[in-house]
Order: structure tokens, then sequence, then C-alpha cells
């Protein structure tokens, strides 16, 4: 028969010489543990074995709760109990369902019983595998749903204006994600609103609080009435002017952070996000970036990128927090990128980070197209990455305003949709 380990009890006698001789005889391996040793010993050190052999005298219940933990970790080891004369101790462990070896322990006696309990030990085993793979095709099959309605979160096209181009790029690093971002009008289409935020941690969790984010981001926003902010002094002078789409920017910031600071404070979720509203005629963009990357504006003359500033906390961590207004102007030929930490903390096989310097020196110069510059950002992270795991999401948006304006519509507020 084919090898068979076998774990005997040590804190009790041993087994009869000719019980041990019978299980030599078969060529079984021998291990000794004590149940305590089984029961509380470190996991990583439990024997995988086929039987577990104990005399008649030890506890069945104690001996059950340490083939549990066996079975979870090393392997599914069969109870076989010895006697010698202690047949009513026997008999209890025979209503528990452990085997039994009684004499004569003869080689050939005991060889086939161990058979018998070393098959049923694999059978138990291959039925515990066959459970796991459902398990797991369950879980998967889950996981797809998720995948696939997570994609109904992000939009399957981008309202674009005329005279501008949007590119995205948008890798999870698992089959649902925590960075999410989302492009729409605003102000009865006189705005366009541009989102790219990033939930803590990643996975079905992070993905959870993606979709609340986002929908009570975007519902906030268009449903926030057509007042406008007034801000002062924002070309030098006492001058107030009128900023809009302000008004549902903060109203959508500050809602949802107050939202989850009294709901979800609790299960330790929050997202860094950057909130841009831009007027396309003119090219000025007001945002608010709480707690997350700050965006680059490339400039279209050359120039040094531009980090736009951050103005506030992460949403989700403080109640009440105070959320300030930025502001931009995106001139033709300018790009305005905006990415998830994913991008500059792209792992190479040995560790090492991209890299906020590699960045920047990479986007250094006038930026041809908005698609030019993804596609340039995307290329650095995965020869960084190599063969290395992708260990966080990575999400990248370029809003470019080129130097000519292209279409009929140039300088208009039509908008354009691009799948």
């Amino acid at each position: 028969m084919p090898s068979t380990t076998v774990i005997i009890l040590d804190e009790y006698p041993p087994p009869p010489p000719e019980l041990l001789d019978a299980l030599r005889a078969m060529d079984a391996e021998l291990v000794t543990r004590t149940l305590r040793e089984l029961r509380e010993g470190p996991l990583e050190e439990l024997p995988v074995a086929d039987v577990l052999l104990a005399p008649a005298e030890a506890d069945g219940e104690s001996v059950r709760t340490a083939v549990r933990r066996l079975r979870r970790w090393a392997g599914a080891p069969i109870v076989a109990v010895w006697t010698v004369s202690d047949f009513v101790a026997l008999e209890r462990h025979v209503r528990l369902g452990h085997d039994y070896l009684v004499p004569p322990f003869l080689p050939a006696l005991v060889g086939a019983r161990l058979l018998t309990c070393s098959e049923r030990a694999g059978l138990g085993r291959h039925l515990r595998e066959a459970d796991a793979r459902a398990e797991l095709m369950g879980y998967e099959k889950e996981l797809e749903i998720g995948r696939e309605i997570q994609a109904g979160f992000l939009p399957e096209s981008l309202p674009v204006p005329d005279g501008w181009e949007i590119d995205v790029r948008f890798r999870p690093a698992r089959q649902v994600a925590g960075d999410f971002y989302d492009v729409f009008e605003l102000s009865r289409g006189r705005r366009l609103a541009v989102v790219v935020a990033d939930v803590c941690d990643k996975g079905v969790g992070a993905a959870l609080f993606m979709a609340l984010i986002r929908s009570l981001l975007r519902h906030t926003a268009e449903n926030s009435g057509l007042q406008h902010l007034m801000a002062e002094g924002r070309t030098g002078g006492s001058r107030r002017t009128p900023v809009v789409g302000a008004t549902p920017l903060l109203n959508a910031v500050t809602a949802t952070n107050g939202y989850l600071t009294r709901n979800h404070l609790r299960q330790g979720y929050f997202a860094t996000l950057f909130f841009g509203v831009l007027d396309p005629l003119t090219g000025s963009l007001v945002y608010i970036n709480g707690g997350h990357n700050p965006p680059l504006l490339l400039s279209g003359d050359g120039a040094l990128p531009r980090p736009l500033d951050v103005t506030g906390p992460a949403v989700g961590v403080l109640p009440d927090c105070v959320y300030t207004l930025g502001y931009a102007q995106l001139n033709p030929g300018d790009t305005l990128f905006v990415f998830t930490d994913g991008v500059p903390e792209a792992r190479c096989p040995q560790g090492g980070f991209l890299g906020d310097e590699r960045m920047l020196e990479l986007l250094t110069g006038p930026p041809g197209s908005g698609r030019e510059v993804v596609d340039l950002m995307d290329r650095a992270v995965r020869e960084h990455t190599g063969n290395g795991e992708q260990h966080d999401d990575v999400t990248m948006l370029a809003l470019h305003r080129p130097r000519a304006a292209r279409g009929p519509h140039a300088g208009g507020r039509g908008y354009r949709v691009v799948a």
C-alpha cells in the first residue's frame, strides 16, 4: 500500500509493541504530537497525516477538536482508536465516528484497516478540494458580476466640448477597483465637470464605496441650483465676479463628505479626489482637490509642468471640514493631466517606485495631445512595472485644448460624445 503518515499521541502510553511493529512493517511514517500541540500549536508546524492513532483512554471530544484543526490546515486525517481491553471506552469513540484497531495486531489486518483509513482520508481531501474549487468559481463569478456592475458606474462615453479633447486610461489592479473617473455636463451644458478619485484600499470593499461616492458626487452636482458663487480678487483686483459651476462643485464635495462622515466613518474608507469644473469657452477651471495627487498643468509653450494645489482634505475623513476653491487657466496648447497614485507609485519587480520626479521629467515639454500624454505615461508605468505585479489601480485623464479648434463648431457650446 502507499506510504501512510500516522500521528501517534505522545502524552499517553505508546501503542503495544506488536501494533508498532505492524505499522513499521507496512512502511508507515510515524510522527508523535500531543493533543495540545495539535489543538494550539503553530499551524505551520502541524503535520499532514492520513491517520491520527489515539488510545481509547483519550478524550473523544478533544480528539475531534484536534482533527477539525488538522483538516482546515494539514489534510484530513481519519481517527483510529486502539485498545487491548477497554472496550467500553472504545465504544464511546465509535459513537463519535472514529475507526478502531483491536488485537490481534497482525500486519495484514492493521495494513488493511489503515489502507481503508488512508483511502477515506484521501476521499475527504478530494471532496474538500472540489468544494473549495466550486466555492472559488462562485466567488469569481460574483467578482465578474461586480466588475460588470462597476463598469456601469463608469461613463460609457464622454461629452467632449468643441475645441477640446479628453482621453482616459483606466486599469484596475484587480477585477474591481477603488479608482473612478467621471465627466458630465453642469449648469445646463455651459460647464463640464471632470472627476478623478481614489478610494483607499482596493478590491470589493473599495469598489462598493467607489459606487457610493461617485453617485453622491454626481447626483448632488447635477441637482444643485444655478446660483453662482461670487469670487473676489481672482485677477488681482477687488471686483466680485460670478463663478458659474462653483456652487454645484462645493455642494457636491461638502455634501458627500458630510454623508460619509455621518454614516460610514467607522468603516474606515475615504477617497481622495480632484473635481474640476471647466468653462469650455474661456478655458477657465475652478476645482477642489481633496487630498489627491496634484494634477499637472502642462503648458503648450513648453514650460515646466505646474501642479495644482490641494484645497482640502480627503472626502470622508473629517466632519464639517472646509473645502476652498482653486483656479487654473487652460490656454490653447495646454493639457491638464489628472491621475491616481497608481501612476507615481507603480513598482518595479525590485520594489522601487516610478516616482514624481520621473513623471515630471517625462512630461516636460509641450504636449502634442492628451492622447500622447496618456499613452506616454501608460507606457512608462508598464515598462517600470515589467513582469511584476500591478499593486494599485491606475487611472489617468488628460483634458487637452488644441491650438487650432477642430470641427465646424469651433468656439461654440456644442458637445460631441466620444465612446
